[in-house]
């Protein structure tokens, strides 16, 4: 399979284990592949932005940086997001599954997979990379470090609002820490995490007593809030209007609005 250049794509195998690593790196190659591969997450990452090979087979769990990190931050990086990812793991479950798409994966295989059957999954995909152009126009200098972090970051947040784990696992799932993912926000978003969840809780709500007849107790759960009352405090102390308030305020135009610090409207973050 070549690539948009007639030169034999580039496939990046990261894996953990060594012999399977070794194993996927000599069906690919006698398949015609140019194959690199990293034995880490963070290795992974980082070769990624400079080599930027045309498709990854990528190991879920990893020690450093599992799968699902790293793959989150390469679909945030203006470097990487073009490159299409597939998960070859063993773990089978649907939750796995579902966390490797959610993350930006192009397809999930498990282990023991069919050689076959994953060469044609890779040519499959390199073919649909390639109909929606080159997605090579970056260097690896053009998003820094952080603004990756914070854009993986804002991207879970945003997937997970309605049922939102905590600080420490967020962080985990972009391949920090939660001290440092929360002084990113306070450097580049001007508040706290809990601060732009609470803002980005508010704006959603805010788009759902608008633009739908949906009941105030449905709206506050879906957007995350315990119970009607906690929402209805929050909402009213950000906007001045409690929900009900607000909806009526709409229908009789007088106008309420929300700050957006989560960026919407703004083209922040």
């Amino acid at each position: 399979m070549a690539n948009a250049f007639d030169q034999p794509a580039h496939v990046m195998v990261v894996d953990d284990a060594a012999f399977e690593r070794l194993m996927l790196v000599d069906l690919l190659s006698e398949a015609g592949y140019h194959v690199t591969s990293a034995n880490t997450g963070t290795q992974a990452y980082e070769l990624a932005k400079t080599d930027l090979p045309d498709l990854i087979l990528l190991d879920a769990k990893m020690p450093d940086l599992d799968g699902f990190a790293c793959c989150r931050l390469l679909q945030a990086s203006p470097a990487t997001s073009g490159i299409p990812v597939i998960f070859l793991s063993g773990a089978d479950s649907p939750l796995e599954r579902v966390t490797g798409l959610m993350a930006g994966a192009v397809d999930y295989i498990t282990k023991p997979f069919d050689s076959e059957e994953l060469l044609v999954r890779i040519g499959i995909h390199l073919r649909l990379a390639q109909r929606h152009g080159p997605a090579k126009g970056f260097s690896a200098e053009d998003g820094d470090a952080d603004a990756v972090l914070l854009t993986a970051a804002k991207r879970v947040i945003a997937e997970n609002i309605g049922n939102l784990p905590g600080l420490t696992e967020i962080a985990h799932r972009v391949g920090t820490y939660r001290e440092k993912l929360n002084q990113l926000f306070r450097a580049r978003v001007g508040c706290s995490v809990f601060e732009y969840v609470r803002e980005l809780r508010v704006e959603r709500a805010t788009t759902l007593l608008r633009d739908t007849e949906m009941e105030v107790r449905d709206i506050a759960q879906l957007v995350g809030f315990q119970n009607a009352g906690n929402f209805a405090t929050a909402f009213k102390d950000r906007t001045g209007y409690t929900p009900t308030a607000f909806r009526s305020a709409l229908h009789r135009r007088v106008p309420a609005s929300v700050d957006q610090r989560t960026g919407a409207g703004q083209g922040r973050g």
